[in-house]
């Protein structure tokens, strides 16, 4: 189908998909570490403390997302999202009201579980669900909510810091996401039927059949994919979640930093839209081994980088795996598994990239106190990013024929 018939058949299905991962926004690490030089500031929080306190939040959340993302089986987008909107204003609110540090794992918590948690899966699940042949363009064009928050969210606020009280900013987020809720349940007056969709044969996974949660986890390929799993949600969060340090570092001010993040989102846009066109074509299991690749090269550059033209290089190359991470795993679980129990697998897996973006601002942080400078970090990560790519393509070759010609 040409994609303007496309946008034009499917237009109030996706742009609730764009909708869903651009309010994720005020639960991403890219927009609350925004304000970490204030929240450490006002809490008196060392880099170790504030990394510790942001992973016990965010742990908790990966542990309730194995529950809450199955109930995307079972629940419409269209009564589950106004209430996670709901829980997201207050988190906001929360976080603006908060006058003790020991509160803060509990808001994290909350801003997490809402944002980066809930709202990303119900987005991606949906999508997955609802496309089948066009899987690929929809996950694509979903995820550009979250492009255009992280591109745009973070410039918006850290100019917005220089004239208005943190507190206040929180605010105005929380206002943002209770204006969702009547735009979300407008573009789903008509939502598709998930079980009438999962139950097609073209969305059967390996061995033609629909795997279920506890199949999933016996199955060695899904062990093969955890390093992955938690790689670029550690790593691109801890890189965020430290911008105020890195731009230090860099001799750089923030405001020269978070002016990268266009940039960033254009090339990640770029890459979303060309993996999802080419996961169309190939499928996912040719893609996959290769998508973090470029993540070596990113924070090798971001290790050795002096001036601004190897962080925006930086910037490129990580953008690269960023976009086509978007589209490949979520796209990944409904070819190798299919769809009928698709929002319980893919709980589990958010919930390991949630726990992932849990543990990177920790681990980075206890570095930064122990001494261990971050650009030494960058370089460890690299190496990381190696590993993972070896164990994907390990495991998608060994799963490989498994896969019905139809998948």
């Amino acid at each position: 189908m040409p994609i303007l018939a496309f946008l034009r058949d499917n237009a109030p299905w996706l742009t609730a998909g764009v909708l869903l991962t651009f309010l994720s926004s005020f639960g991403q690490t890219y927009f609350i570490s925004v304000f970490a030089g204030e929240i450490r500031e006002g809490f008196g929080l060392s880099h170790g403390e504030w990394g510790g306190i942001y992973t016990l939040g965010t742990t908790a959340s990966a542990l309730v997302m194995v529950w809450a993302g199955g109930l995307t089986d079972h629940f419409r987008v269209r009564v589950l999202a106004p209430i996670v909107l709901l829980l997201m204003t207050a988190a906001c609110l929360s976080m603006a009201l908060n006058p003790v540090w020991w509160l803060l794992p509990l808001v994290i918590f909350a801003l997490r579980f809402t944002g980066q948690g809930m709202m990303s899966h119900l987005a991606v699940v949906a999508m997955a669900r609802w496309f089948i042949a066009s899987r690929g363009k929809a996950l694509s064009i979903a995820t550009l909510g979250n492009s255009v928050g992280e591109s745009l969210l973070p410039l918006i606020f850290v100019s917005l810091l220089i004239i208005h009280d943190w507190r206040v900013l929180w605010v105005a987020a929380a206002v943002m996401a209770l204006i969702g809720i009547p735009l979300l349940l407008l573009l789903l007056r008509r939502e598709r039927t998930p079980q009438s969709w999962a139950q097609t044969s073209q969305s059967l996974g390996m061995d033609g059949r629909h795997w279920t949660r506890g199949q999933t986890l016996r199955h060695f390929l899904f062990w093969f994919m955890i390093p992955a799993l938690l790689g670029p949600s550690a790593f691109n969060t801890a890189f965020f979640f430290h911008q105020v340090h890195i731009a230090e570092i860099k001799a750089i001010s923030h405001v020269e930093l978070v002016a990268m993040f266009p940039l960033y989102t254009l090339v990640g846009i770029g890459a979303m839209v060309l993996s999802g066109w080419a996961l169309d074509r190939l499928g996912t299991a040719r893609l996959l081994p290769f998508m973090q690749l470029p993540m070596v090269v990113a924070f090798t550059l971001f290790a050795f980088s002096e001036g601004t033209v190897m962080l925006i290089l930086g910037f490129v190359f990580l953008a690269l795996t960023t976009g086509a991470n978007s589209t490949l795993p979520n796209a990944f679980w409904a070819e190798f598994y299919g769809t009928a129990h698709m929002g319980s697998i893919k709980a589990m897996a958010a919930a390991i990239m949630v726990f992932g973006s849990a543990i990177g601002p920790g681990l980075t942080g206890l570095g930064i106190d122990l001494g261990l400078a971050i650009e030494a970090q960058f370089l460890l990560i690299a190496g990381y990013f190696v590993f993972t790519s070896v164990m994907m393509a390990i495991g998608v070759t060994r799963a490989r024929p498994q896969l019905s010609p139809t998948s």
